[in-house]
Formats: structure tokens, C-alpha cells, sequence
């Protein structure tokens, strides 16, 4: 800790990052034992991060991520979205095709930023706020596969008529973007991806990923 930083601040957030990184939530020994501080603390920073609803705790009294964090999650689509749309911009320019970037939400995959190319004669329409099932379509099957960390994997993903006839995707995952699961991909009127499209929507996806670190 520096002079600089907020010591309690500090411990609240590491609290935060526990309990997020656990299904059954922690109990205040465990969470006292973990941060390496007496209960009295631990009490007091629970009960602060109650009152921003941060923090819930259940009957049995183990402390668990309250609904607050997804409040705050919602605001950071905004952010997100204005990191992602220069490389989206160039990526729909340069392939023709509709760019779009997908955030995970839930079980589902949505599409929280949308750029259509403005040379094109006809292109697909896909609307941000579309939301489709993760193991459907380019965008949700790119995630899905980085999940599972598949060491043949391309680095892309790609779909044909799963999401709307006669429409193809690829897809690539965001790396290394911490606390959030995404890819960037395209979509198109065709058959079958160009070759050319798939390594191109990866320098996209690790563009995104640049500017998100």
C-alpha cells in the first residue's frame, strides 16, 4: 500500500474479488483468514458493502455477491462499447460486412456494439441488444470455445444459417480481457466465409482486446 491508496477501500474490493470467484460464498472466518485481518474487520466491511446491496448474506450467514455488482455491470456496456467501435468501424469497412461485438450475459450472448459497412449495396441487419443462445451462432460458439480452451482450435469461430437463413458468421474471443467474456465477429449474406475474413476477425478481436486492457 502506498500513501496514495485507501487501505479499507483496498480490503473492500478484495472482498468483492473473493466472493466473485466462489459459487457457496465465504463465511466471515474464511473471508478474515483470506484477507489475513481480524472478524471485526471483515464484519465492517460486509456490512458497508450490505449497504450498497454489493454484498448479500444468507440465512447460514455466508456472504455471497449481492445484485448491486450487476448494476454496476450494466454501466460498463457503455464504456465497453465506445473502447470497441474504432476496430469494429475498420473491420466492417475493410470485409464488407456487418461488425459487431458480443459481451456474455448470463447464458446467453449479446450483442452490446453493432457497425454496418456504408460501401456495401445490402448487408445483414443485426441490432445491438440481440440476444441469442451461446452455443448458437459465431459470436457464442467463439466464446464458448476459448472457455474450453481448445488447443486446435483456429482462433475463430465459424456459423452458417444458425441464427438467420442465408446469413454466415466468424467470430473471435477476446484474450486477456479481464472480468469479461466477448468475441467480435461478422456477419454476412453468403454461403461460407471468405478465407480472409477469419484471421482478419482475429487482429479485430485482439484490437478490442488491446484497447479493453
Amino acid at each position: 500500500m502506498t500513501a496514495e491508496t485507501s487501505q479499507t477501500l483496498d480490503r473492500g474490493l478484495r472482498v468483492l474479488k473473493l466472493l466473485a470467484d466462489t459459487d457457496h460464498g465465504l463465511t466471515v472466518t474464511e473471508l478474515s483468514n483470506k484477507l489475513g485481518v481480524n472478524r471485526t474487520v471483515v464484519y465492517r466491511l460486509l456490512a458497508t458493502l450490505e449497504q450498497h446491496s454489493l454484498v448479500r448474506r444468507d440465512i447460514g450467514g455466508r456472504a455471497r455477491v449481492g445484485l448491486g455488482v450487476l448494476q454496476l455491470g450494466r454501466q460498463v456496456h457503455p464504456l465497453v462499447r465506445e473502447a470497441a467501435l474504432p476496430a469494429l468501424r475498420s473491420l466492417a469497412e475493410d470485409v464488407g460486412a456487418t461488425a459487431h461485438l458480443t459481451l456474455v450475459d448470463g447464458t446467453e450472448a449479446l450483442a452490446v456494439a453493432v457497425v454496418e459497412p456504408t460501401w456495401t449495396d445490402y448487408h445483414v441487419a443485426y441490432r445491438a441488444g440481440f440476444r441469442h443462445p451461446l452455443d448458437r451462432g459465431a459470436a457464442g460458439r467463439a466464446i464458448l470455445a476459448a472457455r474450453a480452451g481448445r488447443p486446435d482450435d483456429p482462433g475463430y469461430a465459424l456459423t452458417h444459417g444458425e441464427l438467420e437463413a442465408g446469413a454466415s458468421g466468424a467470430a473471435a474471443p477476446l484474450i486477456g480481457v479481464t472480468g469479461i467474456e466477448g468475441s467480435v465477429g461478422v456477419v454476412m449474406l453468403c454461403d461460407s466465409v471468405p478465407d480472409r475474413v477469419g484471421p482478419r476477425v482475429v487482429d479485430a478481436a485482439r484490437e478490442v482486446s488491446d484497447a479493453l486492457s
